[in-house]
């Protein structure tokens, strides 16, 4: 059973004495020693470096951590001490020696307290517990439409999170936060939808309040590529490297944008809504849901896939299609990458197309922004190869020589559960980055505090 902040709260006391002792008033007319809120801007957002190279392990003694951050040997002794006496940092084992003195590793408490992730798509929901380092402890995936709207669907997400401590050993410990993903745009500051087009209801919902008076717990929600794409660049495909395009190919198609190692969002949070650009040729006046015609999303999607199998089966123009639709299946990419496998002429030409298309887009994308590598995800993509090699064909074709000379194209490698991975992740860089940090570092957790996720910049 989950148990949530306010039962967990005094768990937390014990880690925070010592560094309650340090901020506390002195009585007597003593000078009271300086909190942290007491230090320059400066000294918090060195703590914030320290944490952030011990957090991902690139450094592990304090000689290490000053060359790494630039620091001096007694600023990074002053900020280990702080984290220390906070419990976020312990000491351990001996290091290897360089002739001296063998020095003390540090390490990263990841194990207290962990933060739950939840990524929506139009027709599924995944769900998983992480620590603190975003490692995977417990994940579930179940169907789900997000349609149905708001208040079903979050409270489906409260259901599952509660089921993940049964996969825990020992329960869960203490809840730090909680990220969503969500299937439509999001104004990131305020955590809310922003006419998404195919969650009718879901019109600036607050989603952020919402979890929050229900965990707790700080909450942060994204659209679902950013959020897959923050997972690809933990612990996926793109964790090696630091410019790159991570497209999700679903029942619509977006792109999250990895410039530098961190993800651009843009001034809203609207940044990599690829679907919804305008494609040329044949297809431009088709429908697309958000109100315009002729979106790559329209034409390319996976529902447009549905949509026009469903279409070819009814005229008969794919007597595989049709064949399949005669118990009133509901037809889907997949039976298209199906068809097209077995010569079906209709299917191969509809799956050459979609790809054509997305290849297109990609290759715009791939000129202004040269990734050092494409990352394709969603349903969409478990077509099969043969749409895959088409995406791939027309990025190289239509892309720069520079720009492609050492691009790779590749399939997303964390599957179905790496966007809810990725909401997890944007939880955990959030808490612990110099926005967040200095709101809950003296009280020694963000453990019943959710205001810390209010007015968050993209």
């Amino acid at each position: 059973m989950l148990v949530t902040n306010k039962s967990q709260e005094a768990m937390h006391r014990r880690d925070r004495t010592r560094y309650g002792e340090l901020t506390a008033t002195s009585t007597e007319g003593s000078p009271a020693m300086p909190t942290l809120d007491d230090r320059r801007a400066d000294d918090r957002g060195d703590l914030a470096l320290v944490l952030h190279v011990v957090r991902s392990g690139v450094a592990r003694t304090r000689a290490t951590i000053s060359a790494r951050t630039n620091l001096g040997r007694t600023a990074v002794s002053r900020r280990l001490d702080d984290l220390i006496d906070l419990g976020l940092v312990t000491e351990g084992a001996l290091g290897p020696s360089n002739g001296g003195r063998s020095p003390r590793e540090v390490r990263f408490r990841s194990e207290i307290g962990i933060v739950l992730g939840a990524e929506f798509g139009a027709t599924s929901l995944t769900v998983c517990a992480t620590d603190l380092s975003g490692n995977l402890l417990a994940s579930s995936e179940e169907p789900w439409q997000i349609e149905v709207g708001p208040e079903p669907s979050l409270a489906r997400v409260g259901e599952l999170f509660r089921g993940l401590g049964a996969k825990l050993e020992g329960g869960i410990p203490s809840l730090w936060g909680v990220g969503i993903g969500l299937p439509g745009p999001v104004e990131f500051a305020t955590g809310r939808p922003s006419s998404p087009p195919i969650m009718p209801g879901w019109d600036a919902y607050p989603v952020r309040e919402h979890l929050a008076q229900e965990f707790d717990a700080p909450v942060w929600v994204d659209n679902d590529v950013n959020v897959m794409a923050l997972g690809e660049l933990w612990s996926g495909a793109a964790r090696n490297d630091r410019n790159v395009v991570v497209v999700k190919i679903g029942t619509g198609i977006g792109a999250g944008l990895i410039s530098e190692g961190t993800l651009h969002r843009g001034a809203q949070g609207s940044a990599g809504d690829i679907g919804h650009v305008a494609v040329v040729g044949r297809d431009h006046d088709v429908m697309c849901r958000c109100g315009n015609r002729g979106c790559l999303e329209a034409v390319a999607g996976g529902a447009a896939i549905a949509r026009d199998a469903q279409a070819a089966a009814a005229d008969g123009a794919s007597p595989y299609l049709a064949a399949l639709a005669r118990d009133g299946r509901e037809l889907s990419a997949v039976d298209v990458a199906n068809g097209a496998q077995q010569g079906d002429a209709f299917c191969v030409v509809l799956l050459a197309s979609v790809g054509q298309h997305i290849g297109e887009m990609l290759a715009s994308i791939v000129n202004i922004f040269n990734p050092s590598l494409v990352v394709l995800g969603g349903g969409v993509t478990g077509a099969g190869d043969a749409l895959l090699a088409t995406i791939r064909q027309q990025i190289y074709l239509r892309s720069s020589p520079l720009a492609t000379r050492d691009l790779r194209v590749t399939r997303s490698t964390l599957g179905h559960v790496g966007g809810a991975i990725g909401a997890a992740v944007m939880v955990i860089d959030r808490l612990f980055g110099r926005e967040c940090l200095p709101q809950w570092i003296p009280t020694g957790s963000p453990v019943g505090q959710p205001q810390i996720a209010e007015h968050s910049r993209p």
